[in-house]
């Protein structure tokens, strides 16, 4: 902060929260068939699915870190319908959104999962209110992700570069292991859950015959991965390029994923890093969430690769 006498720290505290947060959340992770936290809690939330007892924990986890400094002044969780407050004050500057564990139903067959968040600076004065939170992807001050796999990872933008950090579980630290992520221009690998096939719409249909079948360009046929955890896929595409699509169908007309608790975060990110991030039709980062829990379709991947599926679904529509 040299040469920047208004700034306090707060930022950086918050981000440092997170950080703790999620050491939290992987010391429970990898002992999770141990501790007796697998399985269900009998609960359903708002998002209509039943609640996974390990999710809760680190829902709650993240809440009482958030709340300990007096910087986030409420949070909103993919978990509960409504924001939480946490703080007020002078100091209380920002706003977090967060899926406390993505992937949730993998949980009990140990297939990676993951924590999402971005960070919003506060748009109004006094005590937080929703409006802090229904802002555009754009206004987003920091996004990233936490994904507890054969290591954890911690992910993490600004804005400006993609940095990853492996925690070190020999000195309680997340290390710089991977510096200044760029994701390629064009990949070979596409993600997306065909059981859903006989609900998609003509363009992506002829989009994923398209990207099947060999062709003019040397990568085609793209080989397809899916895991089924966001995180996961999304981790793969950042680092080594290809698209991951969740689109809308006749199923999900609006689109299954939350705009505020994984799509806006991952398009920061995928920005970012020099990739692309949209509907399939238009920029996520452009959208004006008009509710907490809002759903949208989200393309994501190598910029190539994005513009392709826009070209060959808008030629179906």
């Amino acid at each position: 902060m040299l040469g920047r006498p208004e700034a306090r720290g707060y930022f950086t505290s918050l981000l440092s929260q997170i950080a703790l947060a999620s050491k939290l959340v992987t010391s429970r992770v990898r002992r999770a068939g141990l501790a007796n936290v697998l399985g269900y809690t009998g609960e359903t939330n708002v998002q209509g699915e039943q609640v996974q007892k390990l999710d809760q924990e680190a829902n709650e986890t993240l809440m009482r870190i958030l709340s300990r400094r007096g910087v986030c002044a409420a949070a909103a969780s993919e978990e509960e319908e409504t924001m939480r407050l946490l703080a007020t004050g002078d100091s209380a500057r920002y706003v977090v959104t967060f899926d406390p564990l993505d992937g949730s139903s993998n949980i009990d067959v140990n297939i990676s999962i993951g924590t999402i968040f971005a960070v919003l600076r506060r748009t109004t004065e006094g005590t937080a209110t929703e409006a802090d939170f229904l802002q555009k992807g754009s206004e987003i001050q920091a996004a990233g992700y936490v994904i507890y796999g054969s290591s954890t990872m911690f992910v993490i933008t600004t804005g400006k570069g993609v940095h990853g950090f492996t925690y070190d579980p020999t000195v309680g630290e997340f290390l710089l292991s991977h510096e200044n992520i760029r994701v390629p221009r064009r990949g070979d690998t596409y993600s997306i859950n065909e059981g859903n096939a006989a609900h998609w719409t003509k363009g992506v249909r002829a989009w994923n015959d398209w990207i099947k079948t060999p062709g003019g360009d040397p990568k085609r046929p793209y080989r397809q991965r899916y895991v089924g955890t966001l995180v996961a896929d999304a981790h793969r595409t950042l680092l080594r390029g290809g698209i991951f699509a969740y689109p809308a169908d006749t199923k999900n007309e609006t689109g299954k994923l939350r705009l505020l608790y994984e799509a806006n975060p991952f398009a920061f990110l995928f920005e970012a890093a020099g990739g692309a991030a949209t509907t399939g039709s238009r920029r996520i980062l452009d959208i004006q969430p008009e509710a907490l829990h809002q759903r949208v379709p989200l393309i994501l991947g190598s910029r190539e690769d994005v513009a392709d599926f826009e070209a060959i679904t808008a030629e179906h529509r």
